[in-house]
């Protein structure tokens, strides 16, 4: 379908930030003309010329966003269209040089007294940034000299070359091969091979992942290289930064206290039992004499349809989501009714879905809807984001309005699960059901067990390059395999492919990322199991947590919608969870 046949409603409406592109290129020109903060260096221990710092950096930050958000959704529309490509290479290179502008802010003011920065944590006029000054005072042991931190953002592009070679390669050069299909020669792609690994064909599935594979196996070699290279460049910046290690780096980056990700990775190995059997409960439902990765997808559960057009299916989850109140409802409809969504999948268009924020508009929201199930969840998950970033900057100022990356994936996932746990509870059908349960297993599945392996991995991956100890592809596929067989367990045979999976992982090249997955998850089933047990104080908890941005850290924010990370009790409850959802479907399936 072309972008022109689509209903104008099924769009997103990217005039709420500029009317036209003529009025982006004048605002681009206008802001391009108008950085100059280097006028502040030196001045910040004057309190009048702090305020009034921070107060235009925050205005430019708004502008920027703006600018980058319209490049970046008018790219996606289709990235086919040279022009917005150019658009979003300026905006980021703007971007760039903004950044080495006000290189010099945390250098000076961590340079400053700690009496004048706490006396402006006690000042009502710098109230929008107490929270930020509080971390400048707690982290000046790792603040970079004004000359080191200019040199790091100009040395930014390239430091991140190693995430943009992985890119290059796994979506433009890696040999995937033709399989056969339908009776014709296809190429496999990464989406063909997610969708072979589903199939129920069990041939067709081994031949996808053992060709798959094989193209990753090739380039191992220089795929180990690009990784090994990335966890230098993260060494590297944890010695420049002075932190003990990367994990360090990368907790107090999010001002997660460690207890979070020993808490994670405890409990996700304490409670591995119940993930053995589900991987034994899959080979006995398949009926194999032995099961492979390949089969792991297989569906367990079949002749299950639900085929919604994307009105249906978005009057579905306001539905679904009636837990949260009439207010939240009301504001997924004015979501739909003002056009903050991009519905059908057209030419060119950019695959995938994701929420978009922009300051002082209203969140914006990709998909690409197909009538089936997946993508019914797909528009609940957006809408927990987008409603998240909405709620944030209505409570909160620019300077606190954006949410830490670690609680990121909470709201989209608390709106996933009541969902499924209100389509359970209203379904009669057992063979629909059976597919309901199987897919919240595969769901904790795939986001807190498998999330969480892949944490310990990079972990221990990044610590042998820390104890001087070179990656090689021997070393890296041995120590995930030895993952692999104690997180899924014997009734799986894990062969060499499998072992090779770490060198196909995009996230690995944002190191330290995936475990916030799995705390998400394991966050989102606690909030919902409060919401159903105690209804509306439960509720009230967890719009206070919506609506803090980032006015604290993102445990204490938890913390008001009764969740504590930095205790065992929120994972071993969401492995409970795993547990009692596998006995109900081992019971409807009666084995």
């Amino acid at each position: 379908m072309q972008r022109s046949e689509v209903n104008k409603n099924n769009t997103w409406k990217l005039e709420d930030i500029f009317p036209s592109d003529e009025e982006w290129e004048k605002f681009y020109d206008k802001m391009s003309a108008g950085l100059d903060f280097a006028k502040y260096k030196g001045q910040l221990s004057d309190r009048a010329k702090l305020l009034e710092f921070l107060k235009k950096n925050d205005e430019y930050g708004v502008d920027l966003e703006r600018l980058f958000g319209y490049a970046h959704m008018k790219h996606d529309e289709d990235t086919r269209v040279a022009k917005y490509t150019s658009y979003e290479g300026k905006a980021q290179m703007l971007y760039s040089r903004y950044c080495s502008e006000v290189a010099f802010y945390e250098p000076e003011l961590a340079s400053l007294d700690d009496s004048y920065l706490n006396s402006l944590i006690e000042d009502k006029q710098f109230s929008d940034y107490d929270y930020q000054i509080k971390r400048l005072i707690d982290g000046k042991a790792h603040v970079p000299s004004e000359a080191e931190s200019r040199l790091i953002a100009l040395a930014s592009e390239t430091l991140s070359s190693f995430a943009d070679i992985f890119g290059m390669i796994d979506n433009a050069d890696l040999p995937l091969p033709e399989i056969e299909l339908d009776g014709k020669k296809v190429k496999l792609t990464h989406g063909l091979y997610g969708v072979m690994l589903h199939s129920a064909d069990r041939e067709k599935r081994k031949e996808a992942y053992t060709k798959y594979y094989a193209a990753y196996i090739g380039l191992l070699n220089t795929l180990t290289a690009n990784y090994y290279g990335n966890v230098k460049k993260d060494v590297f910046l944890s010695k420049v930064y002075k932190f003990d290690s990367c994990l360090d780096q990368a907790l107090f980056n999010e001002d997660v206290d460690k207890k979070v990700y020993d808490n994670l990775l405890s409990s996700v190995e304490r409670n591995s039992a119940s993930m053995h059997r589900y991987i034994a409960d899959r080979k006995k439902i398949l009926g194999y004499d032995k099961m492979y990765f390949y089969d792991i997808y297989a569906p367990l559960v079949s002749d299950v349809k639900f085929e919604l057009s994307f009105d249906e299916a978005y009057d579905y989850v306001i539905d679904g989501l009636s837990a949260l109140g009439k207010d939240y409802q009301a504001l997924l409809k004015k979501g739909r009714d003002e056009r903050w969504i991009d519905v059908e999948e057209t030419e060119g268009k950019r695959n995938g879905a994701y929420s978009a924020r922009a300051y002082g508009i209203h969140p914006f929201v990709l998909l690409n809807y197909k009538p089936a199930i997946n993508d019914v969840f797909t528009i609940a998950h957006e809408m927990g984001h987008s409603l998240h970033t909405y709620f944030s900057q209505k409570n909160q100022p620019y300077a606190k309005s954006d949410y830490k990356i670690f609680v990121a994936e909470v709201a989209s996932t608390v709106n996933e699960v009541l969902l499924l746990k209100s389509m359970l509870a209203k379904s009669d059908d057992d063979n629909f059901k059976k597919y309901l349960l199987n897919y919240y297993l595969d769901s904790i599945r795939a986001t807190l067990h498998r999330q969480t392996m892949f944490a310990e991995f990079e972990y221990l991956a990044h610590k042998k390059v820390e104890e001087g100890e070179p990656l090689t592809r021997q070393n890296l596929c041995q120590l995930y395999a030895e993952i692999g067989k104690r997180y899924y367990g014997d009734a799986i045979e894990h062969d060499y492919e499998i072992s090779c999976e770490w060198a196909r992982i995009p996230h690995f090249y944002s190191s330290f990322y995936v475990y916030k997955y799995a705390t998400g998850i394991t966050a989102a089933i606690n909030i919902v199991h409060r919401i159903l047990s105690e209804g509306q104080s439960a509720v009230d908890d967890y719009f206070k947590f919506l609506s803090g941005g980032s006015s604290a850290d993102p445990v204490s924010l938890l913390k008001l919608a009764g969740v504590d990370l930095a205790s065992s009790e929120p994972f071993d409850i969401a492995m409970k969870e795993f547990e009692d959802t596998l006995t109900q479907f081992e019971k409807l399936m009666g084995i």
